[in-house]
């Protein structure tokens, strides 16, 4: 009897059942958070330095709705380097009380798709228990799959991320986010954590993939976690060292892949190809950064909801040509709004504040809000992935959304892209690089995917009869991509290839094809 799945099954179940009659208050919600979150780091540094106390002050109904008022007049806008050449190297040094109370111990090394260098995030003891908190309430929503079998829930949960031996450097630790909250997670979870301990601390990306691939028959695995081109990586070379025709023949009860960081479409194909098509297997989408837990996916073919209790309050600021510049660069003074007073489809860059000393901070992602009452979201690219050369304003989720409808159109399994704008006398151009094994026709894959874009993107449209002349296309072995992720030192279950390159990272990547 799966006695412990049962129980875990009817609570997953009851708990659902609660949450839908709960009605979502996102404003509510957020007004709470920013308040605590206030309060708590009053006395720190940056509190002190921003009046913390006076903008919290007595906390009633009126005053509560004012404290954003005051926040946001009295609170800078921070990027990363301002952030942390103010703020974090201080905490990153040993110093306490800097940005939240007390020391900060870890410190979450990004996948740094938008620098050449990795950032240092700080991860307070309070950002890990908000992450906890936000993985469990994500696994509360599994009552919503009613055909699960309760044994399911006794089945083995396999992360693919980073390393959990952690650098120590002075008195703190540095790795990645995974690394970290994984090296804490709750002790009645070991028992259903896969590859384990042993594995999950090899540094080497390498040789973790070669022990998951060894030891995958060892384990009853039913859900997987990662990013997908990792994840298909892993699959494929399972299915090939083990001479099976699919993962399922491995992992009979395999049911759920949760990935989160970048969109789902592009690779869709290719796990169609590495899974037995009879059984049941749901995709589930969170959205988890350095910075916090932002949202998950809550129920079957949903969006992402945002986290709106859990130690992060959120501000929006448009994606308009008004605050930002060519460059997706902020532009001073941008109009910046609370979670009442967004709009429906319509693009925002995010802000965030947390219980992990960011305040006000860019984190970089734009979202589009689907469901404002329900608080759902999509992920429609970073401030500064996307290509606006002359008014194109060509996104990560036009981009996206091109290559699935034509990769499915050609029969071409693509994992991997990136595109880069350039001038092309005298006018601009886009190059794009496809990471596929199986085209024949570089002409052909970017007539296509101009066409589609154009159907997507009406600015995009207008330009092509304009400034936008020229629309190239190189195909590329996808080993290409990964080999170039490697020479920078970002191979790993957290790093993702940059969907658009600029500057100095679209010339190393256009001297690094060069030499193949």
């Amino acid at each position: 009897m799966a006695l412990l799945g049962s129980i875990i099954k009817k609570s997953i179940a009851l708990t659902a059942n609660i949450k839908k009659l709960r009605i979502v208050k996102p404003a509510k919600h957020q007004r709470r958070v920013l308040f605590k979150l206030l309060k708590k780091a009053r006395k720190t540094e940056f509190g002190r330095s921003y009046n913390f106390e006076k903008i919290a002050g007595i906390r009633t109904l009126k005053k509560e709705q004012a404290i954003y008022k005051d926040f946001k007049e009295t609170v800078p806008i921070h990027d990363y380097n301002k952030m942390y050449n103010l703020w974090w190297v201080k905490a990153r040094n040993g110093e306490k009380n800097i940005t939240w109370p007390g020391k900060v111990k870890y410190f979450a090394l990004s996948s740094g798709t938008s620098e050449a260098a990795s950032k240092a995030i700080p991860v307070t003891k309070a950002m890990i228990k908000a992450i906890h908190k936000a993985s469990i309430a994500q696994i509360v929503t599994l009552g919503h799959f009613r055909d699960l079998p309760k044994e399911t829930f006794e089945k083995g949960y396999l992360l693919l991320g980073g390393g959990t031996r952690l650098n120590q450097i002075d008195d703190h630790f540095e790795g990645d986010l995974s690394g970290i909250t994984v090296g804490k997670m709750p002790f009645w979870f070991e028992k259903f954590f896969k590859p384990g301990k042993a594995i999950s601390q090899e540094k080497s990306w390498e040789k973790k993939l070669q022990e998951i691939t060894l030891n995958a028959p060892n384990w009853d695995v039913a859900f997987v976690a990662g990013v997908p081109a990792w994840i298909q990586i892993l699959f494929e070379r399972i299915i090939a060292f083990h001479k099976v025709e699919n993962i399922h023949q491995i992992w009979p009860n395999l049911v759920a892949f949760g990935w989160g960081g970048v969109s789902i479409d592009p690779y869709r194909e290719g796990f169609s190809k590495l899974l037995d098509g009879s059984k049941p297997f749901y995709y589930l989408e969170t959205y988890l950064a350095s910075e916090g837990f932002v949202a998950y996916q809550a129920r079957p073919n949903g969006h992402l909801q945002m986290v709106l209790n859990n130690g992060i309050f959120y501000e929006f600021i448009p994606f308009t040509e008004a605050n930002f510049d060519e460059e997706g660069n902020l532009k001073n003074k941008p109009e910046t709004l609370m979670i009442n007073e967004v709009k429906e489809h319509t693009e925002y860059a995010l802000l965030m504040s947390t219980c992990a000393g960011a305040w006000r901070y860019l984190i970089g992602d734009t979202i589009k809000f689907v469901n404002k009452k329900t608080a759902e979201i999509v992920i429609t690219g970073r401030t500064k992935h996307f290509l606006s050369l002359c008014g194109e304003h060509l996104s990560v989720e036009n981009m996206n959304r091109a290559v699935m409808e034509v990769a499915e159109e050609m029969q071409l399994f693509i994992k991997e892209f990136t595109v880069i704008g350039k001038k092309h006398p005298p006018l601009f151009a886009h190059q794009w690089y496809i990471g596929c094994d199986n085209c024949q026709d570089e002409t052909e894959l970017a007539r296509r995917i101009d066409e589609k874009i154009k159907l997507l993107n009406d600015d995009y449209a207008t330009e092509r009869t304009h400034a936008l002349k020229n629309v190239f296309c190189k195909v590329l072995p996808t080993s290409v991509f990964i080999d170039w992720m490697k020479s920078h030192g970002k191979e790993g279950g957290q790093h993702k290839f940059p969907r658009v390159l600029k500057g100095k990272m679209a010339e190393d990547w256009e001297e690094f094809i060069k030499k193949i």
